[in-house]
């Protein structure tokens, strides 16, 4: 075997083995339950798991930086309940407000990511606070599940063009913008920081731009993946973020994203993300405890970090 070659298994042997989980997962899912392959059951799961795939985009971008943010829950709980009491029924106000939501999750990371680069903090414990504080607000405007969104709005997480949902086309749209995103500089620039921050601060990168723009693209995406999620409920929930914290974090990683930063992508993250969802359909299809899904999460997510850990080892290994 040639050294490109095996550099490049090397190298992607985190996302290959989350591929081979996946296909492990679907055969058994398919020996259990008809019509798995169809067109309608891949509308179905990637309406289940839309809501994650945005929520974890934003997550991918922060981790390849060599960060962390927890915030993504409470931005999810505070885009539902102002979508749930502020929409309406007029489009335009729908629409205006649905851009109020989207540029507010951008601007509340790109915050935490001022206060991480400017006062040197944690990224843990700065975003744990933000999402304390915006769960708290969420709680405030509704205390308990409610509100409502307009029918029309709810249909268009049903809505089907060519045979194919309108989830499934977000989704394609969200590939073709990572492609193109990991091109551009600012791409290259998130990743070669969480590759190196000294080595990136000495070829001329700002530090304080990268942890703005990376935090408040994570900001960004969990509010898109709350107005997706009103999609579903038809409300709003001061609490339901709290599920897609920890969640868009191990899809990340079970994709092959290193929690070290600079190594990964958002085609390992969608891939992690079926991986969680489809892991619940198959403990129904199992018809066992459903206390066995996270036992299952839990020692996928385990397998998909001891890969990482290995290739980072074996990687450093043949750099010695």
């Amino acid at each position: 075997m040639s050294t490109s070659l095996r550099n490049y298994l090397l190298d992607k042997a985190p996302f290959l083995t989350a591929c081979a989980m996946l296909v492990a997962i679907l055969a058994t899912y398919a020996s259990l339950q008809r019509g798995v392959f169809s067109i309608d059951e891949l509308n179905l799961v990637t309406g289940s798991a839309m809501t994650l795939i945005l929520v974890a985009t934003g997550q991918t971008i922060v981790i390849l930086r060599g960060g962390i943010d927890l915030s993504v829950g409470g931005m999810v709980s505070l885009g539902t309940v102002i979508a749930a009491t502020q929409f309406g029924t007029d489009p335009v106000n729908i629409v205006l407000w649905s851009s109020a939501i989207l540029l507010l999750g951008f601007l509340i990371g790109a915050a935490n990511g001022v206060m991480i680069n400017y006062l040197q903090l944690q990224p843990f414990l700065v975003t744990l606070a933000t999402w304390s504080v915006l769960s708290g607000v969420a709680m405030i405007i509704l205390p308990t599940d409610g509100g409502s969104v307009p029918d029309w709005w709810i249909g268009f997480g049903y809505s089907e063009f060519l045979g194919l949902a309108g989830p499934v086309w977000m989704m394609i749209a969200l590939i073709g913008f990572w492609f193109w995103f990991k091109s551009t500089r600012l791409g290259t620039t998130i990743r070669a920081t969480g590759s190196s921050e000294k080595s990136a601060f000495l070829s001329g990168v700002s530090i304080m731009r990268v942890d703005i723009a990376a935090y408040g693209l994570s900001g960004f995406f969990a509010a898109a993946g709350a107005l997706y999620l009103t999609t579903q409920t038809g409300g709003g929930s001061p609490i339901i973020g709290k599920d897609y914290i920890l969640p868009s974090v191990a899809a990340a990683v079970i994709g092959g994203v290193s929690l070290f930063g600079g190594r990964g992508g958002l085609m390992g993250t969608v891939v992690g993300a079926f991986i969680l969802i489809l892991i619940g359909s198959l403990v129904f299809a199992l018809r066992i405890s459903s206390h066995w899904q996270p036992v299952l999460s839990g020692m996928i997510l385990l397998v998909a970090v001891l890969t990482s850990s290995l290739t980072e080892k074996t990687a450093k290994g043949q750099a010695q």
